[in-house]
């Protein structure tokens, strides 16, 4: 009889995985509510599922490690029966209901619901959000930057100091919010908030942003928790809004740029008509010279003799 495995869970969670987001991420995997999931956080090892062969076992393991959650693997050892170990008894129920059971392995029923969301956190670097909240977010935050920056002209106007340090801390709020924000977009799509460095980096970071807004995020959870709430309709309207401005300011640098290379190239022609050589007609005019009438030296001797 081939050898037969069992996994066992006794509450250990993967390092670095929030407890709300284990349990949630439990509850879609074995297709149960969050109440059924408390049972397996009672200290107790518990025993998930029984007779597999080795394959089955680390298949079922991976799932639950993708889940947030430490199990492992135990051998189970052979049963043997003996007709003096027989006693009767009354009918029973199965002892193991693998539709009401919360530890049966994950099935597709025909109908299941929908999958858990996460809790939506602006400044945090923990959650997710989804391509058109992060634009709708983005278009917040610059319209309370820019508020932000005309306080800091109005108290500049009266004080310096104060509106420096207003200032100073404008600016900081406003880059600590963008990289929550930004943290957020990035774990959506499964990546690393480290990512954000990439923005630093020349002609890469002219181009990843574009990157964080078109880049479509996971479906289910991901190792950064569930996904995030669906998109109401203020939240779309807001990112529609941010588009249309994004799409003004590019068309707006683009007529920029033209017209400053027109006006380089207009410039780069001026000096090299200005270089040329002038033509001097004064100089090419050829000096022509009329010639004297010639005198008539047979006329002149004539009139002497006549004389």
């Amino acid at each position: 009889m081939a050898e037969q495995f069992k996994i066992v869970f006794e509450g250990q969670l993967r390092t670095g995985v929030e407890p709300e987001t284990a349990r949630q991420n439990l509850a879609q995997l074995f297709k149960t509510d969050l109440p059924g999931i408390d049972r397996l956080f009672t200290g107790n090892p518990v025993t998930i599922k029984r007779s597999l062969t080795r394959d089955d076992a680390q298949r079922y393991l991976a799932a639950l490690n993708d889940a947030g959650a430490e199990g492992r693997i135990e051998p189970e050892q052979p049963v043997s029966l003996s007709l003096e170990e027989v006693v009767e008894d009354a009918p029973q129920g199965p002892a193991f209901d693998p539709e009401a059971s919360p530890y049966a392995p994950p099935r597709a029923p025909v109908a299941q619901d929908g999958p858990a969301v996460g809790d939506l956190k602006v400044f945090s670097v923990q959650g997710r959000i989804g391509r058109l909240r992060y634009l709708a977010w983005s278009l917040a935050l610059v319209a309370v930057g820019m508020l932000a920056g005309g306080l800091c002209v109005g108290v500049l106007s009266v004080s310096l100091v104060a509106g420096g340090l207003l200032g100073a801390v404008a600016l900081v709020a406003f880059v600590v919010v963008s990289i929550q924000i930004g943290a957020q977009r990035l774990h959506d799509a499964g990546w690393s908030a480290w990512l954000l460095l990439l923005n630093l980096v020349p002609v890469v970071g002219s181009f990843f942003p574009i990157l964080m807004m078109a880049v479509p995020g996971n479906t289910g959870p991901n190792r950064y928790g569930p996904p995030p709430p669906g998109n109401t309709p203020r939240v779309k309207v807001l990112a529609v809004l941010w588009l249309a401005v994004l799409a003004l300011v590019f068309v707006a640098a683009m007529m920029g740029g033209l017209e400053t290379v027109q006006e380089q190239v207009e410039a780069t022609t001026s000096e090299y008509e200005q270089a040329l050589p002038y033509d001097d007609d004064s100089n090419d005019t050829e000096q022509l010279t009329v010639p004297a009438d010639p005198v008539d030296i047979g006329d002149s001797s004539d009139s002497n003799d006549d004389q």
